[in-house]
């Protein structure tokens, strides 16, 4: 796709399991934006925990990509000026940015013990989303100490102030509104296993590969509040948002990679085609 425009928008899917029907729409919803901007479509491959990703689901997602009719000029398949583009091969910029923040005290060391706190290198949802933290370590003074993320988990610093306002107009969802402190708390950037968390992995790859717009599910709203006050700590663009509207099943409960069924693959396997898999989500 070739650009004639300054507009950059990204699919960022997770090797973690199939895509399914839901992710159609949003791929396609972000393909379809780039090409009427006249843009840069970029593939990201969100590869970031080592315990979860598979190499053949990174097959997969690219097969079922190209497939629905889907095409990126930049990506871990065929490069481009800003790589790599996968997320396991980018840690030096991550380390960088945890320094930065490390640095202007918005982190601290957090040895409090979350059973869920896998969760953090995986985009958060409705219904596991990051619970407020209480604060046991919010006071710590020790973090100028620590060389390396490793060991710990860091979160970031949320205002002091709950009454702070996060706000951003959603391009689809229109004004959207969260209270730190009230909506969410001290979120988790890097776990203690050193793997980085995706708040902060996206944020830093969003601008070093110049995303100007991200197209996502409505689940991540609140994650966009979270990432906004990371991009004002980092002092890097914030770009536009574009959050779609969410694929659910017959009972109402979101898509997810557990519903086997309705994944672009197994429906592929039945001899759908890639309008009616569009249609569908």
């Amino acid at each position: 796709m070739e650009s004639h425009s300054g507009y950059r928008g990204r699919l960022a899917p997770s090797p973690t399991g199939w895509l399914h029907a839901g992710h159609a729409r949003t791929f396609w919803v972000a393909a379809q934006r780039a090409a009427q901007q006249g843009g840069t479509l970029i593939l990201r491959n969100e590869d970031l925990d080592p315990q979860r990703c598979r190499p053949e689901f990174v097959s997969a997602m690219l097969e079922d990509l190209r497939w629905l009719g889907i095409a990126w000029s930049e990506g871990p398949d065929c490069g481009g000026p800003y790589g790599p583009y996968s997320q396991s091969e980018r840690r030096a910029h991550y380390l960088a940015a945890w320094k930065a923040l490390r640095d202007a005290g918005a982190i601290y060391p957090c040895t409090c013990s979350r059973k869920d706190l896998a969760q953090a290198a995986a985009a958060p949802n409705d219904a596991d989303d990051e619970p407020i933290y209480p604060g046991q370590c919010r006071s710590r003074s020790d973090a100028a100490q620590f060389a390396e993320p490793v060991g710990v988990n860091w979160r970031f610093r949320v205002p002091d102030s709950k009454g702070e306002e996060v706000s951003f107009t959603d391009l689809h969802l229109g004004p959207q509104r969260f209270l730190a402190g009230r909506d969410f708390g001290d979120f988790v950037v890097w776990r203690r296993d050193d793997v980085p968390a995706y708040q902060l992995a996206v944020v830093v790859d969003d601008a070093a590969m110049q995303i100007t717009e991200v197209v996502r599910g409505a689940d991540l709203l609140k994650s966009t509040a979270r990432q906004i006050l990371l991009c004002r700590a980092l002092g890097i663009p914030i770009p536009a948002y574009f959050h779609c509207d969410l694929v659910r099943d017959q009972a109402g409960v979101r898509l997810a990679k557990r519903h086997d069924a309705l994944s672009i693959r197994h429906l592929r396997e039945l001899g759908w085609r890639p309008e009616q898999v569009l249609e569908l989500s």
